[in-house]
Order: C-alpha cells, then sequence, then structure tokens
C-alpha cells in the first residue's frame, strides 16, 4: 500500500475492506475506465483495499495485461487534463496507481462459452470475489447462469461470492421479475447487489442524516406542511451518440423507476427502525409500494428539437445518428407521483428528467405550504410559498433553506432570503465519481445503498401502465436549451442555489 504522505491513511472509522478479486466483466467498456477505475483509485488514496486485493478484467477483445493496463491510465490521465471530467483530481498519484495496476491483470474471454468460466474458477480457487456485470442488459442473466453452472456462486468456507448488477433491471414488471426468478435460483438474495450510482453520491445519503438526525426538519416532513416536492435530473448533453439504446429504451426507462425513484424514497421513506441494510430497504420498498400506479393523465412526454446550448446550435433529436427520423422516442418525461400512506396523502411529487435542457441539474425541492393566515398585508397575497429546501445533487453540493424576512424600510414588507450550505466547502472533499462507497459497501456485504428484488419490481410497478404509452403518445416537442414542454408548475432550472454562495 502507497504511504508517501497522510493522503493514504485511511479516515477514522473505516475498515481495511477484505481481500477478493474484483472480476470485471466488461474490462475495456467505458464504464470501467472511466467509473470503476477511478473509484479504486480513490479507495487505494484512502487505504481502504486490503494488500491482497486484485481486480481481473474479462473482454471479448484480443489484448493483455500491458495493453489493458496503458489503456487505463490513459482515461485516468486524461481526467487531471479536463477540469469538466465528472473525475477531475489535481493529479494522480504514481504510487497510488502503481499499487491498483500492479494488482490487475486481463483475460480475453466469451461469455458465452462455458470455458471462460471454467477458467476463471481455476484461477480463483477459493478466494473471495465481486463479479461486476459492466455489460449490456441483455448479458446479465447468461453471465450469471454460466457462473452459477461453473460453481463460482458457491461460498467456500471464510470466503464470499457477490454480484453486482447495473441498470436497467428489466425493461418492464413482467423483465424484471423473470430476472429477480432466474438470479435467485443460482445465488441467494444477500449475494446480489443491484446498483444505482446515484446512491453513492454524499449529497443524497445525507437526506436521511438530514431528515431524521434533526428535529428541526422531521416534525414538519409530511402533508399538513409540504405542499408539494420537486424531483428533478436535468441534463444540458444530448444522447451522445447512443442512438441505437436510446431509441429501444426513452427518458422514462432509463431514469424514472431506478435514479428518480431511489431520490423519491430517500426523500418520503419513513423512518427506519435502524440502519440495518433491510431494516433500510424495506422502508423504501413500503413507500413504493404506497405510491399509485401511473395513468397517462399522469405524465408528460417531450423531445427536444433543434435549439442552442450554451450558446452553441445543437440538433434536435430525430436528427441525431441511429434515430428514425418520425421517432417518437421521448427524451424528457415528467410525472405526478401521488402515495397512498398517512404522511403524504394529499402531496403530489412532481418528478421530471430529460436531455438537452437549460441546465444542468440533479435536485430534490420541498415546497412548504404558506402561512395560514395572510399577516402581512402590505405583501401580495399568494397561492404559493417562498419556504422551501432545496437538496442540490449536481452540479453543486449543497442545501439550501429558502424563507421570508422584513425588508428594511419603514413598512412590514416581506422580501425572500435563503441559506445556502456546501458540502465542498463545508468539507475536504477530493474528487470523486459516487461509486467509491458503492464498491466499498459492496466489499464489506453492506446492502444497504443497493435494491433488493422486491423493490426493483415495486418501482416498476408505478411505470408498467404508461410504458405503452410512452411509446404510442406523440411527444411534445421542445427547444432544446429551454425548460421542457409545458406541464406543471416547476422551480425555474436556473433558479436553484444563490450564485454567491458564501465562503
Amino acid at each position: 500500500m502507497p504511504t508517501n504522505g497522510s493522503s493514504h491513511r485511511s479516515k477514522p472509522g473505516h475498515a481495511t475492506a477484505p481481500a477478493c478479486t474484483m472480476v470485471i466483466f466488461g474490462a475495456r467498456g467505458d464504464l470501467t475506465k472511466r467509473l470503476l477505475f477511478p473509484s479504486l483509485y480513490n479507495l487505494v488514496e484512502m487505504s481502504l483495499l486490503d494488500e491482497d486485493f486484485k481486480v481481473e478484467g474479462i473482454d471479448i477483445a484480443e489484448s493483455d495485461d500491458a495493453a489493458w493496463r496503458k489503456g487505463l491510465g490513459d482515461t485516468i490521465d486524461s481526467f487531471a487534463d479536463d477540469p469538466d471530467a465528472e473525475f477531475h483530481p489535481d493529479h494522480i498519484d504514481s504510487d497510488a496507481w502503481d499499487w491498483l495496476m500492479s494488482r490487475a491483470t486481463y483475460q480475453r474471454g466469451d461469455v458465452t462459452d462455458a470455458k471462460t468460466f471454467d477458467a476463471l474458477a481455476e484461477r480463483l480457487k477459493d478466494r473471495s470475489a465481486i463479479f461486476y456485470l459492466a455489460v449490456s442488459s441483455r448479458f446479465f442473466w447468461p453471465i450469471i447462469e454460466r457462473l452459477g453452472a461453473a460453481g463460482l456462486l458457491e461460498e467456500p468456507d471464510g470466503a464470499f461470492r457477490r454480484l453486482v448488477i447495473e441498470k436497467p433491471f428489466g425493461h418492464d414488471l413482467a423483465s424484471a421479475r423473470e430476472l429477480n426468478t432466474k438470479i435467485l435460483s443460482v445465488a441467494q438474495e444477500a449475494q446480489v447487489f443491484r446498483i444505482d450510482h446515484f446512491m453513492g453520491k454524499e449529497p443524497v445519503q445525507s437526506i436521511l442524516a438530514m431528515r431524521f438526525a434533526n428535529r428541526l426538519f422531521e416534525p414538519i416532513w409530511r402533508s399538513e406542511h409540504i405542499e408539494r416536492v420537486e424531483i428533478t435530473a436535468a441534463e444540458t448533453i444530448g444522447i451522445e451518440s447512443r442512438g441505437h439504446f436510446y431509441e429501444a429504451t426513452g427518458a422514462l426507462r432509463d431514469m424514472v423507476p431506478n435514479h428518480l425513484f431511489q431520490l423519491l424514497c430517500m426523500a418520503a421513506m419513513d423512518p427506519p427502525s435502524s440502519l440495518d441494510p433491510d431494516a433500510v430497504r424495506s422502508e423504501k420498498t413500503r413507500l413504493l409500494s404506497a405510491v399509485a400506479p401511473l395513468g397517462k393523465d399522469d405524465v408528460v412526454f417531450g423531445q427536444y428539437e433543434a435549439g442552442t446550448v450554451d450558446g452553441k446550435a445543437v440538433p434536435g433529436y430525430r436528427d441525431e445518428a441511429d434515430v428514425a427520423a418520425d421517432s417518437r422516442t421521448e427524451t424528457y418525461v415528467a410525472a405526478r407521483l401521488m402515495i397512498n400512506n398517512w404522511r403524504w396523502a394529499g402531496t403530489p411529487f412532481l418528478l421530471r428528467t430529460g436531455k438537452r435542457l437549460a441546465a444542468r441539474r440533479t435536485e430534490i425541492v420541498v415546497h412548504l405550504r404558506p402561512a395560514p393566515f395572510a399577516l402581512f398585508p402590505n405583501t401580495p397575497q399568494r397561492t404559493d410559498s417562498a419556504s422551501r429546501i432545496i437538496f442540490s445533487i449536481d452540479p453543486k453540493h449543497g442545501i439550501e433553506i429558502a424563507f421570508d424576512v422584513k425588508q428594511p424600510g419603514p413598512d412590514v414588507t416581506l422580501a425572500p432570503a435563503a441559506t445556502w450550505f456546501s458540502f465542498d466547502k463545508g468539507f475536504d472533499r477530493s474528487p470523486t465519481v459516487g461509486y467509491e462507497a458503492l464498491l466499498y459497501d459492496c466489499m464489506l456485504g453492506d446492502a444497504t445503498l443497493f435494491q433488493r428484488a422486491d423493490t426493483i419490481e415495486a418501482a416498476w410497478r408505478i411505470v408498467d401502465p404508461v410504458l405503452n404509452h410512452a411509446q404510442d403518445a406523440v411527444p411534445a416537442f421542445y427547444e432544446a436549451g429551454g425548460d421542457g414542454p409545458d406541464d406543471w408548475t416547476w422551480t425555474p432550472l436556473k433558479s436553484v442555489a444563490p450564485s454567491d454562495e458564501p465562503s
């Protein structure tokens, strides 16, 4: 383990993860290069990986250890030179990177060939292992089935075997149930880690701490005091040369039953009885089970046309590569959810996500109800309240609380004010991509931040009734660089945290 400097000392309360081999299927793919290895590098920097940690990459392409390592090194070096990269360190610590690369090996392997898995079993022997499926979803079951057939999911004495499965987990309720049934025929639920990288983001994990550790918030966290909740994941980018994928998927499947519903759970779930993984995940499932299934009047679909984003002209979705000229695929979706339980009856949750919008923004905006009596006559009567709590997840990381104050002067007139907490300024932070906590927890066997089978199915149950509607409906067209189609009342995308954040 590298030791040149304090940056390589683990944080108090953080134990080194147990020794294991991380087997990455899809070793030459984008996910592996952009997210997994930067995260592993950060775990090395924090001294959270065991001396006997190993990585084995498997992919169909002809390559060897040296060529694979060079490709990974070139990619991570490029991040240090790119201020707009998701992972942007000041520099790459050569000792930490060399430590990781010395434990990284590459094997050419066809995941449809049983010999690939027999050879893997011979190399692993009785070691603990994590099998990371960084591949297209069509390969999930073929790989898992062959892992089971080769005995690789059987746990030797004192060792563990775990599966990490990326999204999309199914493409509707029936396919998600079928995939869960197949996986659980060869593995135990405790071995399956269904990953959603949104849950690795520190501002997302902090939502529960803010809600349940502070008397200031929990008493008002219910329909009597909260008028509506907006959850937004907006992007300025388009489909980025992924026409084939996006045509078959669309914004609804791509974002709502996974990323946005995870944010919904953090914002709306009841307090768990403890921080035990199953206690937390059971509350999430209970929350999703109380959400009414969506109907066609509860959703708005949109598709971007040509426009201007950040001063640059961009094409419309139908003009993108590998997109049909008459495509009805939605690049924007807004949904209005109602939660049928005691806490939230009558409070709508508005979810929206889209591409080519006015600003990149992931946030949760909690609108408090106005005071029951208009005590201040000089203030214009309004139906909405200035009081709100905003959880900013990306690109800013913080919490804003907005409220009214008296405007200075002889008249009693209200004026809006806000206080802002920045995670980046409040804590020492190193560049992360959000996978660090997830990989570390998987090594420890802590499934708190991962989804259970019943949670996945509860999420698909909500959107299943409108999946066909998304394919059949003509989307509302919106100009790239705008706020999307007209639907419900939203906080404008460019109006969130104060621009002059306090230092």
